[in-house]
C-alpha cells in the first residue's frame, strides 16, 4: 500500500470537489457534499472512481462539480534579505 508522502512524490496533488447535487426527495432543493482527497491533475482519476460510484449508487443527480487542486510538495522559495539589522 502506498503511503500519502510516496504519492506526493508522484505528483499527487491535495485535490478538493465541492459537489452540488438535487436533493432525491426534493428534487427542487440543492445540496453540497464536499470531498476531498489526493489526486493527478489533470485528469483526476481518483476523483473520476468516486464520481462513477456516485453515479451506480447513490440517488441525487449531479447539478455541479468545482475542483481546486494544490500541490503539497513544491521546491523551496529563497528570497534575500533587502536590509541588514545589528544589535550591540
Amino acid at each position: 500500500m502506498t503511503t500519502a508522502f510516496e504519492k506526493q512524490l508522484r505528483d499527487y496533488r491535495l485535490t478538493t470537489a465541492e459537489i452540488l447535487y438535487w436533493m432525491p426527495d426534493h428534487e427542487h432543493v440543492l445540496q453540497t457534499f464536499i470531498w476531498q482527497d489526493l489526486d493527478i491533475a489533470p485528469k483526476f482519476p481518483v476523483l473520476s472512481r468516486f464520481l462513477a460510484f456516485w453515479h451506480r449508487n447513490l440517488d441525487g443527480k449531479l447539478h455541479r462539480i468545482r475542483i481546486a487542486s494544490a500541490g503539497l510538495i513544491q521546491p523551496a522559495e529563497f528570497r534575500f534579505a533587502d536590509t541588514l539589522h545589528q544589535m550591540h
